[in-house]
């Protein structure tokens, strides 16, 4: 028997096996987190279709087998490893799995302990579900993009909110609680991550603060987290570099005008609506005399809700990051280390590694799908 080449997993979901479907943006970006907490994820990529290079990270601490899903052979290869996995992920539109033969019907027959999570941007049903789509899509969609951007326009915040926010953290949300449910109850289930329902969730407090009257819904930049109060926004200074402030508290709002040498007098009462332009023209003028280091070095201790804006490679750089070991570099490739972090059962990035012998054998495959995989491999 071979031995494998993967070193025993460190993390809370050390001993959960997980299925991955190879695909794009969210269902990876789920996979890894998982994976990073402990979970041994089995990757099913296709043939002929080599990772991109800004998938790596992505796709780190994997599994990988390839196997072509239009052959007969591999859809039992599929069969037989869902049967020893706790969880599936797959990110492929409504119906291709049950055109392949791997829909949730037939693996939970095989496995009813299987938790099934399906990623997709529209969900599995709706006038929309079988139309293409991509986060920026989604989240306007879901009521986020009109509120997020310049005054006169809306601005796509990465994808962020749809694809990762939205759709790979409620997978992996969902994920977790259907395996605590299976085991206490046996039953596997299905997860339908819709990316517009998981940002519309993203807004409840959006939406909490517009039942109330306190939200503006018609124009960006109106409203207390969007922009629109001066005291929280960002700020261009002296070298073109920026600054943020968020300090919406009266006594953080007190710390930054103290150390701003601004009388409180100007601005009695921060939430004035009406004092806001005057405000932010102090506020522009202010830090438009300094650089984002001097700022950093009058405001960086206070109580002033205050941070430099950082571009990715300044933000590795950072003593904070440094300090808590933020980013990490393995293989030469600088990344997020996993997150969160666990006092008992510490997380880690797991390799990259290929199939062996012993890998198909705990997941159970039978011994002439061993000897098949491993003909082809």
């Amino acid at each position: 028997m071979e031995t494998s080449n993967r070193p025993a997993a460190t993390g809370p979901l050390r001993g959960v096996r997980v299925l991955e479907f190879a695909g794009l943006g969210p269902a990876p970006f789920c996979c890894m987190l998982l994976s990073d907490l402990g979970a041994e994820v089995l990757r099913i990529a296709r043939p002929n279709n080599p990772m991109q290079s800004f998938e790596a990270v992505l796709d780190r601490g994997r599994i990988t087998l390839t196997l072509d899903l239009k052959q007969r052979s591999s859809i039992e290869v599929c069969r037989a490893l869902s049967r020893g996995a706790d969880a599936l992920i797959e990110g492929f539109r409504p119906g291709v799995m049950e055109k392949l033969g791997l829909g949730p019907d037939t693996l939970l027959a095989d496995n009813p302990k299987l938790v099934y999570g399906r990623m997709t941007g529209w969900g599995q049903h709706g006038p929309n579900a079988h139309t293409a789509g991509h986060d920026i899509n989604y989240i306007a969609l879901a009521g986020a993009l009109h509120s997020i951007g310049t005054a006169t326009k809306p601005v796509p915040p990465l994808n962020l909110v749809g694809d990762f926010g939205g759709g790979a953290l409620y997978l992996a949300m969902g994920v977790l609680a259907a395996l605590l449910n299976a085991r206490s109850t046996g039953a596997g289930q299905v997860i339908d991550c819709a990316m517009t329902d998981g940002t519309a969730s993203l807004m409840s407090m959006m939406f909490g603060l517009r039942s109330l009257g306190q939200w503006r819904d018609q124009h960006r930049r109106d409203n207390l987290l969007d922009g629109g109060a001066p005291y929280y926004d960002t700020y261009r200074c002296a070298d073109d570099k920026w600054i943020c402030i968020g300090a919406l508290e009266p006594q953080f709002f007190a710390a930054l005008i103290g150390k701003l040498q601004i009388s409180t007098s100007e601005f009695p009462d921060h939430t004035d609506r009406n004092c806001w332009p005057a405000m932010r023209a102090r506020f522009e003028q202010v830090f438009a005399s300094k650089s984002q280091a001097e700022w950093c070095e009058l405001l960086g201790n206070a109580d002033a809700c205050f941070a430099p804006v950082l571009s990715m490679s300044e933000a590795v750089e950072h003593p904070h990051n440094v300090a808590r070991g933020t980013f990490v570099a393995p293989g030469g490739v600088v990344q997020p280390a996993p997150a969160p972090r666990f006092s008992l059962t510490p997380s880690a990035i797991q390799p990259n590694v290929g199939i062996d012998e012993q890998t198909l054998r705990a997941w159970q495959l039978p011994e002439h799908l061993i000897d098949q995989v491993l003909s082809q491999a």
